[in-house]
């Protein structure tokens, strides 16, 4: 009789994903990996040809994350833009680990940071669409200056340098596009 595979491809996916969260995508190797799991490393490259397939599948994983992350935060502005960007905004400072390895990190199998805002739901071109009917001249060039915006407050927030509330950032977003908007 075959002995059952205690370690599975779920169990070493998991781990490896919850040390990305908690400790960085670099500190997810084949033995740390395998210590956390309570196994050798055979067992994850007997489910995976390499650890770059794992860092893939980890990575996919904190796509659907953060998809799932988007999906849930709160709607509390009608201003375009101003969601995404808390959410955005929000997922950095919550998720630091994951956030670096989806949007900062230059990976071999990386997405584009429009692949991953837009996601299946088309969030980007749904927020697009708003501020067009809202009366935005160039709704795409409008995307692009306030995601640059949103991106640097962002990446402030990991490093400890922007420290506005929750509610003056929703105001500071929303009073952006309004500026943008303007000219």
């Amino acid at each position: 009789m075959a002995r059952k595979e205690s370690i599975t491809l779920e169990n070493i996916l998991t781990t490896a994903f919850e040390m990305t969260r908690e400790e960085g995508y670099q500190n997810a190797t084949a033995r740390k990996v395998a210590a956390k799991a309570g196994c050798s490393t055979q067992p994850i490259f007997r489910v995976y040809k390499n650890m770059e397939e794992l860092s893939t599948a980890v990575y996919d994983k904190a796509v659907e994350f953060f998809r799932d992350y988007y999906d849930l935060y709160p709607r509390t502005s009608g201003v375009p833009f101003t969601n995404l960007g808390m959410a955005y905004i929000a997922f950095a400072r919550e998720e630091k680990h994951l956030f670096e390895m989806l949007f900062l990190a230059n990976l071999p199998f990386k997405k584009s940071l429009y692949e991953i805002l837009n996601g299946e739901n088309g969030n980007v071109k749904v927020e697009i669409t708003s501020a067009a009917q809202l009366g935005c001249k160039d709704a795409g060039a409008m995307f692009m200056q306030m995601w640059i915006m949103i991106h640097g407050i962002a990446c402030m927030s990991l490093t400890g340098d922007y420290d506005l509330s929750e509610q003056e950032t929703k105001a500071f977003l929303e009073n952006s596009y309004s500026a943008f908007a303007a000219n």
